[in-house]
């Protein structure tokens, strides 16, 4: 058996366990956005039956001295306590625990007065106390506690009830609270990071587009002026990022054509995921888009139309990249010393060659792709979405986005990494502001219900930020296939009220494009990943309306601009999704949100929803107003059970704004 030498310090008789949050036994910092809160709770305790206090111990990383708040219990020996992160960058919190004995000395004179007990020793002892602690004071509160401590020796000749009156003044505890400790404090064996963000990582709405595809004459290969040109049909939908695919030059070797054949023909323009020709590479704008004056004229309308400029960065290369003769010893290679393409199998992409992490250059290789992201930070992009980092090693990204970050806090990452849970968790755990989700595929009410307690509910919430989108370029997913307009208006509503953060493939979406390449593929028929398109942008039966209702929504309700307060409402029907989120505004009635999602693209369904009205605020057989933000009606409900119909040709989903006051118009 091995045994334990003594303790530097055998005094010390706290133990503090189960701190919360705490991810990885601290490895890695949980997320918060500026302005919100970080609620800490901890089992604090002690060996005996003396009194215990806790702190929460707080600062910005770099800073001296630690802030400090008292935790308050909320029963078998559990304490909390909260501290604001109004600021982008690092925070650093732990906790601490000391034997209170004013505490446990005022606990017994209590019991003893009671009991009738005789109790000037005990006001003798408390005096001792309160000298102690004064010598550990300066100032004005030294002078205090002396005179308490004067006055509890003195106390037997006013009275017993005047010593219980004089011992229990809240003074005396929070004159306490300022000074040190009575006894040795135990501090948490951690430092416990907060990786604290600027709102846009929290709430976000970001449209898709290929620039090529955005020519004012169609066949025509667009440009970044042709997408300055049309921006405001992206702005005054409500959308607040734009986000581009690969704007760099595309390789001619191997270039894939329409609908991803193995050969182009003349002309065809190949995927901006085939990065890299004599043109350049990861730093160079694809010529027949423009020059670096061109983005920079596009940013900055961007930016007056309060949209961000979002860059899609994929770390690999077409055969042609620079990269390629430069660095051959980046890139694996096959035995015969060929380099080894992407594949998938059994798909094949020829086009493209993927990176070596393995490399004996691994060192510079970083080096390099850092230099990418810093490159178009200094261009004005702040936001980017990370093609496949699951497919990149996970201490790359660990060091170069702290390092980012460490330079420039505003920075958005998003993953697009749509594979096993542990690595896309591992991803927002290293650092990804954002991730890609599961959305996609979960279309019953059980699979949504369920995803959402895990995203909100579990400790997910402490660090990964779900972004849902109903679609990519990458994915048309089977409920759009089969259910048309009604699925897509019904998976839009979804993504963008279960979630703060959401996007669609823009062109392809708001049109109800759903032809599949194949049966049972996800994959688009004439996919614009391998062609210039030319999209209808005011085609009668465009869900432009609708999106433009849904993001003023987000924008005027703070409910719907974070996940905590998501709820689910009973309902009986299997088809009918019911939920609420709920925000406290200061000095107005509290903004509460409840949706009713028909997942039925084919049918009309109906319910009564059973609803907390805990959860919204409401009391038992309370009146109020249900005002529907999408079809623009106002219904009067009262109580918890409440009658809904969803007709899917016409409305897929209610999104109401609850309201105690009725009004009167």
């Amino acid at each position: 058996m091995r045994t334990m030498g003594k303790p530097k310090e055998g005094r010390i008789r706290v133990a503090i366990e189960k701190l919360q949050p705490e991810l990885s036994c601290g490895r890695f910092p949980i997320k918060r956005i500026a302005g919100e809160t970080v609620v800490v709770e901890a089992d604090v305790f002690a060996d005996g039956h003396d009194a215990v206090q806790a702190h929460l111990l707080w600062k910005r990383e770099g800073a001296g001295a630690w802030q400090r708040v008292a935790m308050e219990p909320l029963g078998n020996d559990r304490w909390r306590a909260e501290f604001p992160v109004d600021q982008v960058g690092r925070y650093l919190y732990t906790v601490s625990g000391a034997v209170d004995h004013f505490a446990s000395w005022r606990n017994d004179l209590k019991k003893r007065i009671a009991a009738g007990q005789e109790i000037s020793i005990d006001l003798q002892a408390g005096a001792l106390l309160l000298e102690g602690a004064a010598s550990s004071a300066s100032g004005q509160d030294a002078a205090k506690l002396k005179g308490w401590a004067a006055a509890l020796r003195r106390a037997p000749a006013v009275g017993e009830s005047g010593a219980l009156t004089l011992a229990f003044q809240e003074e005396i505890e929070e004159t306490l609270e300022r000074c040190s400790g009575l006894a040795p404090v135990t501090l948490y064996e951690r430092e416990l990071g907060v990786a604290v963000d600027r709102e846009r990582a929290g709430f976000s709405a970001w449209y898709e587009l290929f620039p090529r595809s955005w020519a004012a004459v169609p066949g025509r290969h667009g440009t970044l002026r042709d997408v300055a040109a049309r921006l405001d049909y992206v702005s005054e939908m409500g959308f607040d990022v734009l986000y581009l695919p690969p704007i760099h030059p595309v390789g001619r070797s191997f270039r894939k054509g329409k609908n991803n054949t193995i050969h182009a023909a003349a002309g065809e323009p190949g995927s901006p995921w085939a990065i890299g020709s004599r043109e350049g590479g990861h730093t160079a704008i694809h010529p027949e888009l423009g020059t670096f004056a061109d983005f920079e004229y596009l940013v900055n309308r961007a930016r007056k139309l309060g949209l961000e400029v979002a860059l899609d960065i994929a770390f690999q290369c077409s055969p042609d990249h620079p990269w390629v003769t430069e660095h051959p010893e980046s890139f694996k290679h096959r035995a015969d010393g060929s380099i080894q393409y992407a594949e998938n199998p059994p798909k094949k992409y020829q086009d493209i060659y993927p990176l070596d992490f393995e490399s004996s250059n691994w060192r510079g290789l970083w080096d390099e792709l850092k230099s990418v992201f810093s490159f178009w930070i200094e261009k004005g992009v702040s936001i980017f979405r990370v093609d496949n980092p699951h497919t990149k090693a996970f201490a790359f990204w660990e060091w170069a986005i702290s390092g980012l970050k460490a330079e420039h806090p505003e920075v958005i990452f998003l993953a697009e990494a749509f594979t096993r849970p542990r690595v896309m968790e591992r991803l927002a755990k290293l650092g990804f502001s954002q991730s890609y989700t599961y959305f996609t595929w979960r279309n019953t009410k059980e699979e949504l219900t369920e995803y959402m307690r895990e995203l909100t509910q579990t400790q997910l919430k402490e660090y990964f930020r779900p972004n849902f989108w109903p679609n990519t370029p990458d994915i048309l997913a089977e409920a759009l296939q089969r259910g048309g307009l009604p699925a897509f208006r019904s998976r839009l509503v979804l993504a963008a009220t279960l979630t703060a953060n959401y996007g669609i493939y823009g062109g392809a979406f708001e049109l109800g494009e759903n032809r599949p390449f194949a049966p049972g593929s996800e994959e688009y028929l004439n996919s614009e990943k391998y062609e210039i398109k030319s999209w209808d942008l005011d085609a009668p039966g465009s869900l432009r309306p609708l999106i433009t209702s849904l993001n003023r929504a987000r924008r005027e309700n703070p409910s719907l601009q974070s996940n905590g307060t998501l709820h689910f409402h009973s309902i009986g029907n299997a088809n009918l999704l019911c939920y609420s989120k709920r925000a406290i505004v200061p000095g107005e009635e509290d903004n509460v949100i409840l949706a009713v999602v028909n997942l039925d693209p084919f049918g009309v369904q109906s319910g009564w929803v059973d609803l907390d009205l805990e959860k919204l605020g409401l009391e038992a057989d309370e009146a109020f107003e249900a005002d529907d933000l999408l079809a623009n009606r106002r219904y009067a409900w009262r109580g918890a059970i409440n009658y809904v119909e969803l007709r899917p040709q016409e409305f897929s989903a209610h999104l109401f704004r609850i309201r105690k006051s009725i009004s009167k118009t």
